[in-house]
């Protein structure tokens, strides 16, 4: 299993642009450096409560969550692309008959669109979006979720994700669990939730597989 944004697809800086654009639109103002810190602190879980921490009212809340949305939507086809090395990666485990599946904190529609935007779409049948669960990273549920859809067991499988969401959510559901140093979390943040793997190229990935 894969996390998407942060491990497949480099978009860190479309969601740091969005996120600025969203404050300027709504409050006229741009971020500080600790809003921004805050901002990335959240990379991995959904968008509406990583705004709520933004927003005195459900108004502006809306307002945010709009503008966020709408740069998103204009600019994401144009930036966002596989990091370096994935495509091989990925195609190299589907060739060896390996079952693969997304989970991410993005909307389902959303997350097939980076997968096409960054030619990885067929490799996934899978896709388990923030609208396709109730709970999200770093509860367990969209990690139990692919599992079920997988039909596999929690021993044969490992999450990849680049947050420590991630790593909690696949430890949660019993997988094993690999963090990846290409995306927006350092080394020590990562390893303070103890993954099973460290992973520092996309390459690293193929060194699991038996």
């Amino acid at each position: 299993m894969f996390d998407l944004d942060g491990t497949l697809i480099n978009s860190t800086g479309l969601i740091m642009e969005a996120f600025r654009h969203s404050l300027r639109t709504t409050f006229g103002l741009e971020p500080s450096a600790d809003q921004e810190r805050r901002w990335r602190e959240g990379f991995g879980t959904p968008l509406r409560p990583q705004l709520e921490k933004f927003s005195k009212s459900g108004d502006q809340l809306n307002e945010l969550v709009e503008a966020y949305k709408n740069y998103t939507t204009m600019h994401h086809d144009q930036v966002i692309s596989s990091y370096a090395g994935i495509n091989e990666v990925v195609h190299n485990l589907s060739k060896a008959g390996i079952q693969l599946a997304i989970v991410t904190s993005k909307t389902h529609v959303l997350a097939r669109r980076g997968l096409e935007r960054c030619e990885l779409s067929q490799y996934f049948d899978i896709v388990i979006g923030m609208d396709d669960v109730e709970k999200h990273k770093p509860d367990p549920a969209p990690v139990l979720e692919a599992l079920a859809r997988l039909s596999a067991h929690p021993s044969s499988t490992v999450f990849i994700g680049d947050s420590p969401h991630d790593v909690i959510a696949g430890q949660g559901a019993g997988v094993d669990t690999a963090a990846v140093l290409w995306g927006a979390f350092a080394r020590e943040v990562l390893e303070k939730e103890a993954p099973r793997h460290v992973l520092s190229v996309p390459a690293d990935i193929l060194e699991m597989v038996p």
